[in-house]
């Protein structure tokens, strides 16, 4: 077998070297995979960040929405405790009877009579009382 020569631009004979393939120096390599599985947590924790956004918006709504509605309960129950006490004083009579004149009810046999002008009254008899000191 003929050994090859390898010529050169100027023709001149080179010496035959096995044909090598370009390695890229370990430290290169190790930089590359280190940028890439860098990359690829990067990109993993946007995917997750992602994937948690929609539910954790909706959880946050949800929470405020209870706290709105746990207020709500407590004003209607403070609302409710007022009403049971004013229930509970309505039912003996002599409040009955004082409300029932407030509104203007009369009891059989009695008669009713409209005072007006009282406002006009009381301011008169201030000015009057303010200058007899």
């Amino acid at each position: 077998m003929p050994k090859r020569v390898l010529r050169t631009d100027a023709g001149r004979a080179a010496s035959p070297a096995p044909r090598a393939k370009k390695k890229r120096p370990k430290r290169a390599r190790q930089r590359l995979l280190t940028v890439m599985l860098r990359w690829c947590m990067v990109g993993a924790l946007a995917f997750i960040a992602f994937l948690y956004y929609r539910p954790l918006t909706t959880f946050l709504h949800t929470r405020g929405q209870l706290a709105d509605r746990r207020a709500e309960v407590a004003d209607l129950r403070v609302e409710r405790q007022r009403l049971e006490t004013r229930l509970a004083a309505t039912a003996s009579t002599d409040v009955l009877v004082r409300e029932a004149r407030r509104i203007g009810y009369v009891r059989p046999g009695e008669r009713l009579f409209i005072v007006k002008g009282i406002p006009e009254w009381r301011r008169a008899r201030r000015a009057t009382i303010g200058h007899d000191g």
